[in-house]
């Protein structure tokens, strides 16, 4: 079975928004690097929406390893408003997307990455459907943002179990974790 890995960015206060006040000091060729061999490691691209649209105008003219990937991999996007991709490779999915991303996960394949933590990998964590983790943590306070800009939120508390660390030069530490079963995590809580 496919699995969907994760691989978030975020601020030491938890904003997962607002990257030009906390993220692009610390792009780096070690962060490079890492983000794409996450990339090559997988054979598949999931979305939200907001992130389908930021990617699909910047990767598209993009030259490089890593935009050779991205561009040329299959992508699903996840909306309920988006009726069509224009980007090479894209499907829209969102009629019911806990029982589309199950179908994606039986089929063929290797694993499928997901890039940031809004709504769509809420639903997904809240349905035993994320397997991985991984939470690029950075060495600065974002200062802004709302609830809605947070990692964390209200109905999230699925048990983690600690795959690795793995703490960059920049200061960056990635936090990697595997994601509990519905029933381990009830289980742990009685």
């Amino acid at each position: 079975m496919r699995r969907i890995i994760n691989s978030t960015f975020v601020s030491i206060d938890g904003v997962i928004n607002h990257m030009e006040a906390w993220h692009f000091g610390y792009v780096d060729e070690e962060a490079t690097q890492i983000a794409t061999e996450q990339l090559l490691a997988c054979d598949a691209l999931l979305m939200g929406r907001r992130t389908y649209e930021v990617y699909a105008q910047s990767w598209p003219g993009r030259d490089g390893e890593y935009a050779a990937k991205i561009n040329g991999m299959r992508k699903y996007v996840a909306s309920t408003t988006l009726e069509q991709a224009d980007w090479a490779g894209t499907e829209v999915i969102g009629s019911d997307l806990p029982k589309e991303v199950a179908r994606l996960k039986e089929q063929p394949g290797g694993d499928i990455l997901m890039h940031g933590f809004g709504p769509v990998a809420r639903t997904l964590l809240a349905h035993g459907l994320l397997d991985e983790l991984h939470y690029w943590v950075h060495p600065k306070f974002a200062g802004v943002g709302a609830t809605s800009d947070l990692l964390f939120s209200e109905g999230t508390s699925p048990r983690l179990d600690l795959l690795g660390t793995r703490t960059l030069a920049s200061g960056v530490v990635i936090l990697s974790y595997q994601v509990a079963s519905p029933a381990e995590h009830e289980g742990n809580q009685r």
